[in-house]
């Protein structure tokens, strides 16, 4: 089973720069707004103890088997315990060399610890094994694009599209590609389609809500950035971007509201401080 993740400090940095030309572009004196991040995903495998141990069970009695690895690695991975993750997929490709999903599992693990490199060579071993690997792509992709290989990035989550993916991911991060590159109807279409594939992510919501916003479609960019709240709350970027709009509108009250819950979320997130402190009384 697959570990799937979408993140990257390059499209939060991108986002930010969206959104801050954005504000640029309004009469308000020094804005800034909300970044829009990508939230790590991992599915596929439960990543309790009660899970592990039953796991466990199962290598116990077949200690050859490499699937039962590679699952319990992806339960390790859920879990957080990165190191014995690790061990598992090693042990899975000892026994099958030729396990690409266990490469692009153990790539998703060497990201976390911050292996770049390491991750990468499995990510190409993946693909190198079975190059109609969707998910070794996108995989792959992130990594491109954290590295500031947008074009490469781009490939590598067309790749993912052109072999029919239904992962939204590929989706997502093409769109955010598409929007800091100013393409904003395109970005909207592919964050709409990621949308579609899980419609219980927020992440999609707020990249489509701003890319709604540069085409001056404030109505659909507030249900955007309303939708994302309600699917999960505890999303700083969400309240300042629904902030942003209230800003826009002159209600400064609600924006101060929206701004003072990204900042109680996450007190160290500056554009949910400076947008307080625009529109707070007196501010």
């Amino acid at each position: 089973m697959a570990l799937t993740m979408a993140t990257g400090t390059s499209a939060t940095a991108r986002r930010t720069a969206l959104a801050l030309a954005l504000f640029t572009a309004l009469p308000l004196a020094g804005c800034e707004t909300a970044t829009v991040g990508e939230v790590a995903r991992i599915e596929n495998a439960q990543g309790s103890q009660e899970n592990i141990a039953s796991l466990s069970a199962v290598i116990a009695r077949n200690p050859r088997d490499p699937d039962a690895y590679n699952v319990r690695g992806s339960a390790y991975g859920k879990a957080g315990q990165y190191r014995q993750a690790l061990a598992d997929f090693d042990q899975a490709i000892a026994l099958k060399p030729d396990f690409f999903q266990a490469f692009a599992n153990r790539a998703l693990i060497w990201r976390y610890l911050g292996d770049q490199a390491k991750s990468m060579a499995d990510y190409n071993r993946a693909i190198q094994i079975n190059g109609s690997y969707d998910a070794a792509y996108i995989g792959r992709g992130n990594l491109l694009r954290k590295a500031g290989r947008t074009k490469d990035a781009f490939n590598d989550f067309q790749k993912a599209i052109q072999l029919d993916t239904t992962d939204p991911r590929a989706f997502h991060n093409r769109g955010l590609i598409y929007q800091s590159q100013g393409q904003h109807n395109y970005a909207i279409e592919d964050f709409s389609t990621a949308i579609s594939l899980q419609p219980d992510a927020p992440e999609p919501y707020n990249g489509r809500g701003l890319s709604y916003v540069a085409l001056g479609d404030e109505e659909n960019a507030f249900t955007d950035f309303n939708n994302a709240i309600k699917l999960n709350d505890r999303i700083a970027e969400s309240w300042a971007n629904q902030a942003l709009i209230y800003e826009r509108r002159g209600e400064k009250d609600k924006a101060a509201k929206s701004y003072a819950r990204a900042a109680q979320l996450d007190p160290q997130y500056e554009p949910a401080r400076a947008g307080l402190a625009r529109t707070r009384k007196g501010g």
